[in-house]
């Protein structure tokens, strides 16, 4: 299990999350943060503080056609290239020393703007 971050994350990036991240696994994209699910250590801290109540574990998306979106789409992020990168993301080992990634994944950059 991982946690994932969903469409209220999206042109809301407070960044709490990343803050209390203990792996620095959260990463920063053009409209929204994403989570690692290879880095992430389940602690569960980001869910606790993020105000935009955006973050979730995937073991609860049972159901959940739109969660089910979002976890997939999280872990594309890092698994697939995205606009303006030559390659994809992969698992570079921590957000902080990796800096903003300046793209989304298609369906965060198509989502309709707040």
């Amino acid at each position: 299990m991982t946690f994932v971050i969903g469409k209220e994350c999206i042109d809301a990036q407070d960044h709490a999350c990343v803050d209390v991240c203990p792996v620095d696994c959260i990463y920063e994209g053009a409209r929204k943060n994403y989570i690692n699910p290879n880095e992430c250590i389940d602690c569960g801290a980001c869910e606790i503080v993020c105000p935009e109540v955006a973050i979730f574990p995937s073991r609860k998306i049972r159901g959940d056609e739109e969660r089910q979106q979002f976890t997939t789409d999280n872990a594309e992020f890092f698994t697939v290239r995205l606009a303006g990168l030559d390659e994809p993301l992969g698992d570079p080992g921590g957000a902080q020393q990796h800096g903003p990634v300046a793209a989304d994944t298609p369906l965060a950059s198509g989502w309709p703007e707040k």
